[in-house]
This record gives C-alpha cells, structure tokens and sequence, in this order.
C-alpha cells in the first residue's frame, strides 16, 4: 500500500468540478484507491464518496492506493491534487 498526505490549497476545496475529475483519474487504476480525511476514507472512484469528505482549504487529505499499479496510482493522483486542489 502506498499513500500520499496532501494539504487543500484551492480555496473551494474539493468541489463537484474536481472531484468528477479525480473520479475519472482514479478509475483509471485496477488498484483499490480511497482518500480519506479526518479518519474517514471513502472510494476515490465514487463522487459521492468524496464530496462527503467535505474537504476545505487548508484540510490535509490522504490518498492511498493498494494493488498492482499502486505506485502508478500514488505518483498520476498525487500529481493531480498538486496541479488541481
């Protein structure tokens, strides 16, 4: 399993337009992919799941892949909340 710890910097947080993106990235992956915060992880390939974080700026999130592709996973959607949120 790898994981990648990230702060929020976009000042909406994770809202509907990146969290449909992120959705896309992640099912993109055989590996299982979740994004947690506050002790809560849900699917990263489930909008609804992430929009329930509620995550704001400022909030650390944390990615986790775990499967065959895990470091392919961990480098494309640590890449993407870098660039996107």
């Amino acid at each position: 399993m790898k994981e990648f710890t990230y702060v929020l910097t976009d000042p909406e947080g994770i809202h509907a337009r990146p969290a449909g993106a992120l959705v896309k990235e992640a099912a993109a992956f055989k590996s299982a992919v979740t994004i947690g915060k506050d002790g809560k992880d849900v699917d990263a390939k489930r909008i609804f799941g992430i929009m329930s974080l509620a995550a704001k700026q400022g909030q650390t999130v944390v990615l986790k892949a775990d499967g065959e592709d895990e470091d392919a996973a961990i480098e494309k959607l640590s890449a993407f909340l870098k660039e996107n949120l």
